[in-house]
């Protein structure tokens, strides 16, 4: 958000992958849908590359997205196991840094995990009544990272209520008594839940709000006998290296359920034509390159494609499937800054590795802050909150106080300054005892760090539009 890091990483991608490649464009080429000539023309190893490119930015959050779910509903030994498909998982307790599967996971809400098998049948999702003033939110998201829909305080709000989750093949009517159906675009999904915490005591309240989060198939909902299960499916194993070297062949197998949309008929086309032609060793060496520059150019939109303010990278990376309308490489840059991240409604996401003179955020060599202005905090309708990752990893960092984040309902405990302003000390070693309150342990290295801005407000003062509202992040400043 220790396990054995299924993360797919971006970095050099090895040749060995031309040993399962062929295998993995095949079935891609089956997944497609679409009809290809008896005998395609070898493409110029030039086009082989930018195919591999452009396959890798559209695979990308697909991949990772399977190694998460391989991770949390598949194999019980990886380590970060939560619970078995249809079956929620509740943790009471929010995420640290032993929480690897997800890069630039929250550390804010207790999380429930629900991921969900919609191939035989519908899920039901019933959630309990919410006290005012408490958030929570049913994020879900689907194998393509597609956010098509929200159940929570923002979107439905806080009274209980049976909603009702489909998969792609389904038809039929909505039944009695459910609220609201959404729509998957693939056969498996997941439902996140996120629920407020407001401090350490208040754990056992987030417990019983958790015990009313409940999922049930239709059938079992409606009291009918169900339908005939599902075929078992003997999912591959993915691991940090085997993603680089087979990341179409895992691309391929999450394709198999996720009919193609208009938007992706053309490169799911391109990625079939390399199954269909005989890959000579300059065509894998092209493939191993192209797939390497996409990686490089999700880097450089992570940057180039933000509105930059004070030093704070501000984009909005997620949404439903209009929202991208095949913009693959947005959507590798939302899953490669944090995947899983909400729609800008629901939380927006300020990130920065830099100071707001532009330069590296280095904490191993400097101590740094972040002051608001009297009576400036971030304009939210809900929280907001700051937490430190490792730059390089994304994760968060082991240190003595087990704090992850600084965030609104942590207010009370800090201390203010004598304008009336709040000063955040972002560092490696405690400022001491007395401010210890507003200290944000940082690594012995270069840090990431994240801004949260849950339900953010659209009127002054305002965060939204993103990068454009009345209120801006104030930039950290190196202290030392």
């Amino acid at each position: 958000m220790s396990m054995n890091k299924p993360r797919v990483m971006t970095g050099l991608l090895c040749s060995s992958l031309a040993a399962v490649l062929l295998s993995g464009l095949t079935q891609i080429a089956s997944a497609t849908q679409t009809d290809q000539p008896a005998t395609v023309s070898a493409p110029g190893v030039a086009e082989v590359k930018a195919i591999a490119e452009e396959g890798f930015i559209y695979g990308l959050p697909i991949v990772m997205n399977y190694a998460v779910m391989h991770a949390y509903a598949i194999d019980k030994d990886s380590g970060q196991f939560k619970a078995p498909f249809n079956t929620i998982k509740n943790e009471a307790r929010v995420f640290t840094y032993e929480d690897t599967a997800v890069v630039t996971a929250n550390s804010d809400t207790p999380y429930s995990f629900l991921w969900m098998d919609l191939r035989a049948e519908p899920v039901v999702i019933s959630v309990p009544a919410v006290e005012k003033g408490r958030y929570y939110s049913v994020q879900l998201e689907d194998g393509n990272t597609f956010n098509y829909g929200y159940i929570g305080t923002r979107a439905t709000g806080n009274e209980p209520g049976d909603y009702m989750v489909v998969g792609p093949d389904w038809k039929g009517e909505k039944p009695a008594g459910i609220k609201q159906v959404f729509h998957s675009t693939t056969q498996f999904s997941l439902a996140g839940f996120r629920t407020q915490l407001f401090n350490p005591a208040d754990m056992p309240n987030v417990e019983k709000i958790q015990a009313g989060y409940k999922a049930q198939m239709l059938s079992a909902y409606l009291g009918q006998p169900a339908p005939a299960a599902a075929p078992t499916i003997d999912f591959p194993k993915i691991d940090k290296e085997s993603a680089k070297t087979g990341f179409f062949k895992y691309l391929a197998f999450a394709l198999q359920f996720a009919p193609v949309g208009t938007e992706e008929k053309a490169i799911r086309a391109k990625l079939a034509t390399l199954a269909a032609i005989e890959l000579t060793p300059e065509h894998r060496a092209a493939i191993a390159e192209g797939m390497k520059a996409g990686a490089e150019k999700i880097d450089q939109s992570l940057v180039a494609g933000a509105k930059q303010v004070n030093g704070w990278n501000m984009n909005s990376y997620f949404g439903n499937r209009a929202f991208f309308n095949g913009n693959w490489l947005l959507r590798a840059a939302g899953a490669k800054a944090g995947i899983y991240g909400n729609d800008i409604s629901e939380a927006a996401y300020t990130m920065t590795r830099v100071d707001g003179a532009g330069n590296p955020v280095d904490t191993s060599k400097h101590n740094y802050t972040i002051t608001f202005a009297a009576g400036e905090y971030p304009p939210v309708n809900a929280f907001w909150s700051v937490t430190m990752y490792d730059s390089k990893s994304q994760l968060m960092i082991k240190n003595p106080i087990n704090r992850y984040l600084l965030n609104s309902p942590m207010l009370p405990d800090m201390k203010k300054n004598a304008d009336g302003s709040l000063t955040l000390y972002i560092q490696k070693d405690s400022h001491g005892k007395a401010l210890e309150s507003n200290w944000l342990p940082a690594p012995n290295d270069t840090a990431y760090l994240v801004m949260r801005l849950y339900w953010p407000r659209d009127e002054a003062p305002s965060i939204l539009p993103l990068g454009q509202g009345t209120w801006s992040p104030p930039g950290i400043v190196k202290a030392i």
